[in-house]
């Protein structure tokens, strides 16, 4: 059985950085079983997601934290919210690099965009950005270079997360998950239009991808 190769660059885990090497998958995945993924149109993803509070500490919240992110590599994504699992959470799960090479992996419940008064935080940036409950295509989107979340972690332990570049797109991204928005909303209607139309050309061939990668990987889709 072979291990999971390692990153050499600098790692933050939770916002705090890691010694040494780490897994190319965060070890949560290890855990989990794939989870299906939501799709446009569906009711959850427009419907803001209900604030943890007694999922704190529980052993149903770790596992969907696991399930969560073998979902997330299975399907090739920087994040993953809750409602893109079907579950009316405020949780995201991410693994993204910024634009300096800094690999970010974590988790977040309760996410709130602190409104900072940093030029950065307001200067935007324009940049593809695709969806994994849009499946397939990726439009550019504007977005502040610079983003602070803040929240809990599956303890109930106060997150401070901050993000640039793509990083900062990535947190924002999830974030507007659990207020039931997708990337879509910030597109013109025929910017929109266009989207759904090549996510019809496209999105068999990503569910495609998505069992094969499954298949690669060892992971176990969960039984309905």
């Amino acid at each position: 059985m072979a291990t999971n190769p390692v990153t050499r660059h600098r790692v933050l885990v939770q916002g705090a950085p890691v010694e040494g090497s780490y897994p190319e998958r965060a070890p949560e995945a290890s855990r989990g079983e794939v989870l299906r993924i939501t799709v446009v149109g569906e009711d959850i993803l427009r419907r803001p997601c209900k604030s943890a509070s007694a999922e704190f500490g529980t052993p149903e919240l770790s596992r969907l934290i696991d399930d969560m992110f073998v979902t997330m590599y299975v399907a090739e994504g920087a994040g993953l919210a809750a409602n893109q699992v079907d579950v009316d959470l405020r949780l995201f799960v991410y693994d993204c690099q910024d634009d300096d090479g800094v690999r970010h992996v974590g988790h977040i419940l309760n996410p709130v965009v602190e409104q900072g008064t940093d030029p950065e935080e307001r200067r935007l940036l324009e940049a593809g950005e695709g969806c994994l409950s849009v499946p397939g295509p990726h439009f550019d989107v504007n977005r502040p270079a610079r983003a602070v979340v803040r929240g809990r972690d599956k303890d109930g332990n106060e997150l401070v997360i901050e993000g640039t570049g793509y990083f900062a797109r990535c947190l924002l991204h999830e974030t507007d998950h659990l207020d039931g928005l997708l990337y879509l909303d910030r597109l013109t209607k025929r910017e929109r239009r266009r989207v759904l139309e090549e996510m019809q050309d496209l999105m068999e061939g990503v569910f495609a991808r998505r069992v094969e990668r499954a298949e690669a990987i060892g992971a176990v889709e969960k039984a309905p």
